[in-house]
């Protein structure tokens, strides 16, 4: 959050500025009454805070929508390629700051509303995170959206409006507790219906064959109604737009009810259909084959492909205006990117519009398609990747069954030409398994129906290649690509931490915001004493930020001083949460042991979600508060070591973690983690990451140099070699004492003192069942850490790290991978030109929506 200002810096600032800033003000103060009177019907007598937050973000709206309008009608007259980007998540977080950020108004709101006797800061706080997403998926999404419209890129994102987005997360008696996440409760001023685009969607049935080809028919149909939500650009007057579907009722009732007198069962059973959009999956990483979840992805990729085939049709071309019917020219027109495998669906149901309803000849279908689509890998781990049953399918999709089939048909006859009596490997690579129950591999659909294949992360990229889908590298090398993941800037630096982007643009200017690569700048500054003094200033004040608002929380007062060691992302096994809970046991054992021995005080903070059917995650959660309960109240440990869990971890929260912490934990056994981006966050705001050489850790560490990062433990080489051997957990447990010691403790009770049995399955997990390999790495990742605070020690040492860890993140920016996707997928360059200024009048009726 922004610091308040003081009464003589706002003095200051107004003296300074312009007399067109100062109109800004007035006009942002009389359009914030209008809202308030006319669109909220309240006054100043009766308005809550949340009113005046609502009459706020219609105000600042209004400053998008020329704009908005403004870009659509640009898009209309030059006809660029469109990218759309088909995501079952966008993990956006709140929109107004960041609005009023990538719009240059910051400021003048913030004058305009202390003139109004209100805080800004305060109001913020008020707007519901929009939860749509649950990790790195979903927010990798949200930083493409805003890169994509500040490279000026004509482009689209689509996905649900789920009614209720990731769970809120409540830790009660230490365990982790679901509440549904009802973010629409008091409505969202962001969004626009637009009911005129409403688009029918069909389930069930049957097909037949008729003279004109096959004909899906007797469907169930339910409705998709678009939501548009603006996306700007960062201060290049570009609004993009996110279009949401939400799924309605047909009209019509069952007449069968009413014929029966029923009709309040009619009108319940419209309801059924609502569900499709009422609820977001919050299993990420693991695939559930869950029907409700096939109705989603299929809603979502028919409506929007419809959506996409208008827009390709309305398209103006030169000076005359037609319907545009050559679909040779979809591929020059159009880029659909599939984030991971929950919208394969686009890829059959292309097929069945250009070749059931367009009537196109397969082949040529099928070059389209293909030309038209890009897969992105987002995970290596088995049981996260899909895989539908054919009898669901069948029931469900029956038209779509048989696109399948046909797809793999062809597909299996490109193998027998280039590997001919290889039966073994047809069976690894097609489509359908037939292993056990009948399922589609929806990944080897994403491969066989795109142009390209990409990995998010180098080494993810040669995981894939090397072992994931080697047969289908093997037979179309040219497909695979990488595209290490990005993050936006603006978000991440300029909007959560203003104290390190002013610091920043004091000393190098601001190109950095849009040009990341500029930080590289800082380096020359690594050493400098007062730069390094300036940006531990910063750093301070972040921490004393979060220390008030953690003992506010949590009722923990913890040492601001202290190192403030984080580890926030979703709650799975892979990513090791349980391997950090033993390195805190293991320092609070080697307080106990020697009370008056030298120690770097840590406060240690671990946050995320399990999904709620995750049962060893969820012990992970109990186990850290059960910990963090004895350590915390030990009056031996005092302020040398804290432990906090934090509750409910979302974009908003994060927004406050990651400016103030020291040290970053990416510590997933290498090999797992596809990228991460929750590094490149921490590492942007200064903070040290002891991690594995996993995802973007490699790419990070070549960035920086070795000697700026803590990198332990395992490669992926070394994790294959052990698989290989075959691992013992036992021969660590019973080499390290301090180990044994560690794992006696969690496994008879020593943190659950109620419930000495409490643990033990985790204990069980580490010695007999864990895939992760955690006692293997133990010991490196201890010494490690011992490590760490040594540095820690020598501040001049540490904030020297630090300086070279932001001057090198620029490579970390999601300009630079959009650019990239833009180049290599999909044939589309970064157009840097500034759009006029909306506010000059200007006739032209809106052609695309």
């Amino acid at each position: 959050m922004a610091t308040p200002k003081s009464d003589n810096e706002r003095r200051k600032q107004i003296s300074v500025r312009g007399i067109a800033e100062i109109d800004d003000v007035n006009e942002i103060k009389k359009t914030f009454n209008r809202h308030l009177h006319y669109t909220l019907v309240k006054d100043r007598n009766v308005a809550t805070s949340r009113d005046y937050y609502f009459a706020l973000a219609h105000t600042v709206k209004d400053h998008l929508v020329s704009r908005w309008i403004r870009t659509q009608q640009y898009y209309y007259e030059k006809d660029p390629k469109r990218v759309y980007y088909l995501s079952l998540e966008f993990y956006m977080g709140r929109s107004l700051q960041n609005t009023m950020i990538n719009l240059g108004i910051q400021s003048s709101v913030d004058e305009a509303l202390y003139q109004l006797g209100l805080d800004i800061e305060e109001l913020e706080e008020l707007e519901e995170d929009a939860g749509l997403g649950n990790g790195g998926l979903g927010r990798l999404a949200a930083c493409f959206l805003d890169s994509m419209a500040t490279l000026g890129m004509a482009a689209y994102g689509y996905g649900i409006r789920y009614e209720y987005g990731i769970f809120a997360q409540k830790i009660i008696n230490g365990e982790q507790q679901e509440e549904p996440d009802d973010w629409l409760r008091y409505g969202n001023p962001w969004e626009k219906a637009r009911p005129e685009y409403m688009l029918p969607v069909n389930f069930y049935g049957n097909v037949i064959d008729t003279p004109e080809g096959k004909k899906w028919v007797n469907t169930q149909v339910v409705f998709a109604l678009p939501y548009d939500n603006p996306i700007p650009g960062y201060n290049n007057n570009v609004v993009n737009t996110l279009r949401l579907w939400s799924a309605k009722s047909p009209v019509d009732f069952n007449l069968k009810f009413f014929n029966d007198g029923d009709y309040i069962q009619a009108v319940l059973d419209r309801n059924l259909a609502e569900n499709i959009s009422r609820v977001l999956y919050p299993n990420d990483n693991f695939f559930e084959g869950k029907e409700l979840r096939l109705k989603q992805e299929y809603f979502m990729c028919a409506a929007t492909l419809q959506d996409i085939i208008r827009r390709f049709k309305a398209a103006k071309f030169g000076t005359r205006e037609a319907t545009r019917t050559d679909f040779d020219l979809l591929p020059d027109k159009v880029a659909i990117q599939l984030n991971d495998t929950h919208p394969s669906l686009a890829i059959p149901e292309l097929m069945r519009v250009l070749v059931d309803i367009e009537g196109l000849p397969w082949e040529k279908a099928w070059d389209i398609t293909v030309k038209t689509c890009a897969y992105t890998n987002h995970t290596v781990l088995p049981e996260a990747l899909e895989r539908w049953p054919v009898t669901m399918l069948e029931s469900i999709l029956p038209r779509h069954l048989q696109i399948i089939y046909q797809i793999n048909h062809f597909h299996l006859e490109d193998i027998q030409r280039k590997w001919p009596g290889d039966l073994d490997r047809m069976r690894r690579m097609s489509l359908i398994e037939e292993d056990g129950e009948k399922r589609v591999n929806m990944a080897h659909l994403s491969i066989v129906g795109s142009h390209a294949v990409n990995g998010v992360a180098r080494i993810h990229s040669e995981i894939i290649k090397s072992d994931l889908f080697k047969d289908f590298y093997e037979l179309t090398p040219e497909k695979f690509q990488n595209k290490t993941n990005g993050i936006t800037p603006r978000r991440w630096l300029l909007l959560c931490n203003p104290g390190l982007s002013d610091l920043i643009s004091d000393k190098i200017g601001d190109e950095w915001t849009v040009h990341l690569d500029q930080l590289q700048k800082l380096k020359k500054f690594a050493k400098d004493s007062n730069f390094q003094r300036a940006i531990m200033k910063v750093k301070q004040e972040n921490k004393l930020r979060l220390a008030q608002l953690l003992e506010q929380d949590y009722g923990v007062k913890i040492n601001p001083s202290s190192m403030f060691d984080i580890q926030v992302k979703r709650i799975h096994e892979y990513k090791r949460q349980l391997l950090n809970c033993l390195h805190i046991i293991t320092l609070y054992n080697r307080i106990k042991k020697n009370p008056a021995a030298k120690f770097t005080p840590r406060t240690i903070m671990i946050g995320g979600k399990a999904a709620p059917g995750y049962y060893t995650a969820k012990k992970i959660i109990k186990l850290v508060n059960m910990v963090a309960n004895v350590v915390n109240n030990d009056p031996i440990v005092g302020d040398k070591l804290k432990v906090i869990y934090l509750e409910n971890y979302r974009v908003t929260l994060a927004e406050k973690i990651m400016p103030a912490a020291d040290l970053s934990e990416q510590i997933s056994t290498a090999g797992t983690e596809a990228s991460g981006t929750g590094n490149m966050k921490f590492q942007l705001n200064g903070a040290l990451t002891i991690g594995t050489l996993d995802g973007a850790n490699v790419e990070m560490a070549e960035e920086m140099g070795n000697e700026n990062i803590f990198i332990f433990g395992m490669t992926v080489e070394e994790v294959e070699e052990l698989k290989k051997k075959g691992y013992n957990a036992y021969d660590y447990y019973n080499s390290n004492p301090e180990l044994k010691q560690v794992i006696d403790q969690i496994e008879n009770g020593f943190f659950s003192p109620g419930n000495p049995d409490e643990f033990k399955d985790l204990a069980d997990i580490l010695l007999k069942y864990d895939r992760f390999f955690l006692l293997a790495d133990y010991e490196a990742y201890i010494k490690k850490q011992d490590e760490v605070s040594a540095v820690y020690e020598n501040q001049a040492k540490w904030l020297e790290m630090v300086i070279n860890n932001i001057a090198t993140s620029g490579k970390f920016s999601s300009d630079r991978t959009i650019i990239e996707y833009g180049k290599d997928i999909w044939g589309v360059e970064p157009n840097y030109e500034k759009l006029p200024d909306p506010s000059v009048p200007r006739e032209l009726a809106l052609k695309d929506n």
